[in-house]
């Protein structure tokens, strides 16, 4: 044995003899842990305790895979990740798709049932811990916590019935022992109820509270109450409604774990404008929303992009957020190299589709079509100003390159087509852009679209590659969202003078001038109003849904652009930069490739399929229509 080896051997034999001579070993607490009744005694671990809840938010929708892909907004660039399992109707109980933790990151489990059951409970734990405090509450701490709790128990509880219709309401933490778990599916009615009972004690217990960023407040309990009325007064969840617009729905037999029947449309359509209106009455929230006239159209992008980065005045219509530090390097601090051009060394994950692109309209508030001669040859001309702090198109300035591809594009600009190069009355020789799948940068990583997304991404030249992060927060409730609901409930109760008052001041503060329509045409305006305003914050996917207009809009073929650069006769160009003074430019639509995604519609995508294991684990759940 060599000297190493002994002192090691002496060193356990000592410790076993210390040990067994100590009757307190066996008593002593883990190092790693801490107790359940010390959590409680103690104000400091209760407030750690519910702030963990919040970890059930993951990285808000700044995975790799945004929900945006889902829908028509953007197609998803890279194979699996469970996207086309959800856009193609594949899904089923063995495979539901998107949403369930089968991101590369790990992160994406916004659908997820079991995750969310769990902070579910984790929000019992503390509420059944808080009623009673067993610590000084002299400062209302408790009271504190108990709102914040029944917020997030509220909003975990709003996803899951958003994406499955009804589920098992559970107020308490379960214990061992119990002589049943098995919860069956309560109804649409009783969820919906369950949820804005939530929101207003949260509201009242949080009301005059000043919450740090990222934490519940009185603002976002109201806001999320005003989100899940409006929901419960849309055709999908309305059953008279969604049976007439889908077979599907029409064949349940349930039919009341996926909608109302009780009640009048318009006495919930009531309840929802008077919801939303509670948000609106909040002081200090809110942006540029006081305008009697439109902005400049310099002024409307930037407006945009102040509330998109939530910066310059722009975090006032942060009601309630996921946000990101650069302390600690999370994916949500990510998304330009998620999404960013494959020409700055970026991923170009989740890619806007023509579809979208299409529903910008012009400055002058018609629509764009293709069918325009000036507006075919020269497509990203006069349009909505939030289009340009929104998309990354073919010419669009963006950032310095970096130092290995600064010399292939000293202009800065997006290159998404393919150029001639040479002389306009001579040789020519094809040049395929910078950021295209045939890069001379990265040819595995473009765009298949023609568009790359620009909303949420730092625009600050320091912050361009894979090795840069960015703290941009993830709006999960935001103040005109609040003010789009209070507009849909105005429209579907006939109060169209009042619905065009407030879309107005979105557009004003937009750039976009105002809209006059009333009736049917004055409801399609604010749809399209509401895409273009809360583009990729995960309203779309839910939007479509609830309004039964699936079919004709995510049940698309996702289609992309092709742009084709000529040499004007007589012109000589050696480095590629755009410039109509070289160039005659052609724009062409086409559908993307059916082998990368092959969207469709069923109607079982209403709701997603309750999985089967969760299924095989609880006998008195009951599946959804169409699995």
């Amino acid at each position: 044995m060599n000297k190493f080896k002994k002192i090691f051997a002496s060193t356990v034999i000592a410790g076993l003899v210390v040990a067994s001579c100590n009757d307190d070993f066996v008593n002593t607490s883990p190092l790693d842990q801490v107790s359940e009744t010390a959590v409680w005694t103690d104000a400091a671990l209760a407030e750690a305790f519910v702030t963990e809840i919040y970890g059930g938010l993951q990285m808000g929708g700044f995975s790799e895979e945004m929900q945006a892909s889902l829908t028509d907004e953007t197609s998803f660039t890279h194979p699996g990740r469970g996207i086309t399992t959800i856009t193609e109707a594949r899904s089923n109980p063995a495979d539901i798709g998107w949403g369930q933790g089968t991101s590369a990151t790990g992160n994406n489990r916004s659908f997820s049932w079991g995750n969310l059951y769990v902070r579910i409970r984790a929000c019992n734990l503390a509420l059944a811990n808080l009623a009673s405090p067993k610590f000084d509450n002299t400062s209302k701490i408790a009271d504190r916590l108990k709102g914040e709790a029944l917020f997030m128990r509220a909003y975990f509880y709003h996803q899951l019935v958003r994406v499955y219709g009804g589920v098992p309401l559970v107020n308490r933490p379960y214990a061992l022992g119990e002589a049943d778990y098995l919860a069956p599916r309560n109804t649409m009615q009783e969820c919906i109820d369950f949820i804005t009972k939530d929101c207003d004690e949260a509201a009242t217990l949080l009301a005059g509270r000043s919450m740090a960023s990222g934490r519940a407040s009185q603002a976002a309990a109201l806001a999320l109450k005003a989100r899940i009325l409006t929901y419960a007064a849309s055709d999908l969840y309305d059953v008279n409604t969604a049976k007439a617009k889908s077979l599907v729905m029409g064949a349940f037999s349930k039919p009341e774990v996926l909608a109302v029947s009780s009640g009048s449309r318009t006495e919930r359509w009531t309840k929802a404008k008077a919801a939303a209106k509670a948000v609106l009455d909040l002081s200090g929230y809110g942006y540029a929303l006081n305008l009697s006239a439109p902005v400049s159209a310099a002024e409307g992008t930037q407006n945009y992009m102040n509330i998109s980065l939530s910066r310059n005045g722009g975090e006032k219509e942060m009601l309630f957020g996921r946000y990101f530090i650069n302390a600690k390097q999370e994916d949500g601090g990510r998304q330009g190299l998620f999404n960013g051009p494959n020409g700055y060394h970026n991923w170009a994950g989740n890619a806007p589709i023509q579809h979208f692109v299409d529903d910008y309209e012009m400055m002058d508030g018609t629509k764009f079509s293709w069918s325009n001669p000036d507006q075919k040859s020269n497509p990203y001309v006069n349009r909505d100003p939030r289009f340009y702090a929104s998309i990354l198109y073919d010419g669009a300035p963006w950032k310095p390159r970096t130092a290995d591809v600064a010399s292939k594009d000293p202009a800065n600009q997006i290159q998404t087509g393919q150029y001639e190069l040479g002389n306009g009355s001579g040789t020519k020789t094809a040049y395929f852009g910078l950021d295209t799948r045939k890069s001379t940068v990265e040819d595995w990583n473009g765009s298949y679209t023609g568009y790359y997304m620009r909303k949420f991404i730092d625009p600050s030249p320091a912050i361009v590659d894979q090795n840069t992060w960015q703290q941009v927060p993830w709006p999960h409730l935001r103040f005109t969202e609040a003010v789009l609901n209070y507009v849909e409930a105005c429209i579907e109760l006939g109060e169209d003078a009042e619905a065009r008052t407030w879309l107005n001041k979105i557009r004003f503060r937009s750039g976009m001038p105002a809209i006059t329509e009333s009736g049917d045409a004055l409801r399609q305006r604010y749809r399209n109003e509401r895409r273009i305003e809360l583009a990729f914050e995960e309203h779309r996917y839910f939007d479509a849904r609830r309004w039964m207009i699936a079919p004709s809009t995510l049940g698309r073929k996702a289609n992309i652009i092709t742009i084709l650069g000529t040499l004007k006769p007589g012109k000589t160009v050696s480095l590629y930069k755009y410039d109509r003074d070289n160039y005659n430019y052609e724009y062409i639509v086409n559908e993307l490739d059916p082998g990368k995604e092959n969207r469709t519609w069923l109607d079982k995508m209403y709701f997603l399929p309750i999985h089967r294991d969760e299924m095989n684990r609880n006998k008195n759940l009951v599946q959804n229509p169409g699995y």
